[in-house]
């Protein structure tokens, strides 16, 4: 199946479309991606003390409710590659089309308090942040899936895993905001069997990313990995740009097969002449395949 998907993506590409849409000639680059922007957010939205703890809401016009997309920035997991800002160019076209947008700021592993377990308790605290903004923002929070990208596609599926937490880790919530579908946008989220990668495309060593064992967590992959969450009962679509090289398909392919064999629903798309920024940019080409898919996890 999944060399099924892959091989009629890039017939299309051959073809010069895919879905009637013309696709990208170059690859975006990193210069490009951090030249993006959008609209300002609805509302700025703190949920610490802290500078980057925060989320942004993009409210669309009219009359709601409104299903709700979390977008996850990526960036290495580090403040040097940009984040949320970029992410305003996905956030703005998205509030377009009448859905409301919760765009996600969080300490990384550079920042005072960042890395484990600050990161991931600023993420699963500024998801569950959306029950307190329902109702004056006529958010529907039985249509929501959570979008991240690269590092944010990690932070993403353990979200959606975040359920299958053991009571004994620091990152255990007894209530997490039930989300049924991920997308992973150019994810790196088996942080086990991926760390050669993560150290070729991000520089970061696991200790950044999921802290260091001990007795009470001899295994620190447990609760920080989502590859290791599994069955994390979501359905995720792991999708990836032809020419990205820093999460390439293969990845996302692995992931999908290690959740189908625990019995969860995955699966991967290709963006034909997409990059690893192709993949968060309204501006590109390949946003066409990345919004219906979108569009489709939220019954749209």
């Amino acid at each position: 199946m999944l060399k099924k998907i892959r091989h009629t993506l890039l017939a299309a590409a051959a073809a010069g479309s895919v879905g009637g849409t013309a696709l990208a000639a170059t690859p975006m680059t990193l210069q490009d991606y951090l030249a993006l922007s959008g609209p300002a957010p609805t509302r700025h939205v703190p949920y610490g003390v802290a500078p980057s703890q925060f989320a942004e809401l993009f409210q669309p016009a009219g009359a709601g409710p409104f299903p709700v997309a979390v977008i996850i920035h990526g960036g290495c997991w580090t403040r040097e590659f940009g984040g949320i800002t970029q992410m305003r160019n996905m956030a703005g076209d998205l509030a377009r089309q009448g859905i409301a947008v919760w765009n996600v700021e969080y300490r990384r592993y550079d920042e005072a308090g960042g890395g484990y377990p600050g990161m991931y308790h600023d993420v699963a605290t500024a998801i569950d942040r959306l029950r307190t903004l329902a109702p004056e923002h006529q958010l529907d929070l039985a249509r929501v899936v959570l979008v991240g990208h690269s590092a944010g596609g990690h932070l993403a599926q353990w979200a959606g895993a975040r359920a299958r937490l053991p009571r004994s880790s620091p990152l255990y919530v007894a209530d997490p905001l039930p989300v049924p579908v991920v997308i992973s946008l150019g994810g790196l989220a088996d942080l086990r069997h991926e760390q050669a990668l993560i150290k070729t495309s991000c520089d970061r060593d696991m200790a950044q990313l999921a802290g260091v064992a001990s007795a009470a967590r001899p295994d620190i992959f447990s609760d920080t990995s989502p590859a290791e969450m599994l069955p994390a009962g979501v359905r995720t679509v792991l999708i990836h740009g032809e020419h990205d090289t820093i999460a390439p398909l293969r990845a996302g392919q692995d992931y999908a097969r290690r959740a189908i064999a625990a019995g969860d629903a995955a699966e991967v798309l290709v963006l034909p002449g997409g990059s690893h920024y192709d993949e968060v940019a309204a501006t590109s080409p390949c946003w066409a395949i990345v919004a219906a898919q979108i569009r489709k996890a939220l019954g749209i």
